[in-house]
């Protein structure tokens, strides 16, 4: 169903706001939350739906626990990921304006932060170099075997451009969690290559696929070496658990860090040169059918400026239905 801009904003809002939330956390996680929408990300509005994302109510107050000059640790005291990596965001900011670079680890939250690639681009559109990793609970399998022991573990790279960053977000397990219960709730079934069900079939159905185990997203080893190396970045360096090892559902990691780019050379050439990459890029000789090439994010960019000229967004109908439930509208 096509709706307007508008009211995707005002459902969002307020479902959110139904799980406890105060105004300015409302504020926050709305903003996380629509800029996947917008991009047709499955990090979107989808997590309002089913369990949720409840307000925990052991959450403290968020207490930077080590902090140098260029680098700091946040205990996120089990408050919301997009709100403690948000934080993040703006300490690694100002360390790497300050100091040429900066990173900041997170731990003990328990909720997913979104699309990683909304905190990487904040990085890049201040003119920053901004690199994101995130772990989870255990959702996929090593190459070779169809037991879960890592988390879907994204990861972004965003890069100052014109007129958007160059944002490459993905995660290393070839379809997200979020992307099974998308599926689960539209009735449809999943590509049969992309997860086991419990006893290491392929299987086309979602729900067997949460109770079973996702692949990498090369269904290769290259994958799973990328998510082994997510995994230690955003569990052991930063206090996390890790692997099932430790407070795996209530303590996951992020890990933030940002370059300057006038630390290694003249900033303006940097972005000249970035400039002349991307144009190169886009005019090399196209396939037969291609109409475009794009570089990373660049497709999600424009669709996220086509969507906000015209002032609407088209939801899936069962989506829809249960957003506004958890809206408060009968």
């Amino acid at each position: 169903m096509k709706i307007s801009i508008g009211e995707l904003e005002d459902l969002t809002a307020r479902a959110v706001k139904a799980y406890g939330y105060n105004d300015d956390e409302v504020r926050i996680i709305s903003e996380v939350l629509l800029y996947a929408q917008l991009r047709d990300n499955n990090q979107g509005v989808v997590k309002l739906i089913g369990a949720g994302i409840p307000r925990d109510s052991q959450a403290g107050e968020i207490v930077v626990e080590k902090e140098t000059a260029i680098s700091a640790r946040i205990n996120g005291n089990r408050n919301h990921a997009m709100i403690v990596v948000r934080r993040a965001v703006d300490m690694v900011a100002e360390k790497a304006k300050n100091n040429g670079f900066g990173i900041v680890g997170t731990f003990n939250t328990n909720t997913s932060s979104g699309a990683i690639g909304f905190y990487a681009a904040q990085l890049a559109r201040q003119g920053l170099i901004g690199f994101v990793f995130g772990r989870s609970p255990e959702r996929v399998a090593m190459h070779g075997s169809y037991e879960p022991v890592f988390g879907t573990n994204p990861l972004a790279v965003a890069i100052p451009a014109d007129p958007d960053p160059i944002v490459l977000d993905m995660s290393t397990a070839a379809i997200s969690f979020f992307g099974l219960v998308e599926a689960r709730t539209a009735g449809k079934e999943i590509a049969r290559d992309v997860a086991f069900d419990p006893e290491g079939k392929p299987t086309a159905s979602p729900q067997e696929a949460i109770k079973g185990a996702i692949r990498s997203f090369d269904r290769g080893h290259k994958g799973s070496g990328l998510a082994l190396i997510g995994e230690i970045l955003a569990g052991p360096l930063v206090g996390a658990a890790f692997c099932g090892i430790g407070d795996s559902k209530g303590n996951w990691g992020h890990l933030v860090y940002a370059i300057d780019p006038g630390i290694l050379m003249d900033r303006e050439e940097f972005l000249r040169n970035v400039a002349r990459i991307i144009e190169k890029v886009k005019g090399t000789k196209k396939l037969p059918g291609v109409e475009d090439i794009f570089t990373p994010g660049e497709r999600g960019s424009r669709l996220a400026r086509l969507r906000l000229a015209s002032g609407q967004i088209e939801i899936e109908d069962n989506l829809l239905a249960e957003l506004r439930k958890v809206a408060g509208e009968p």
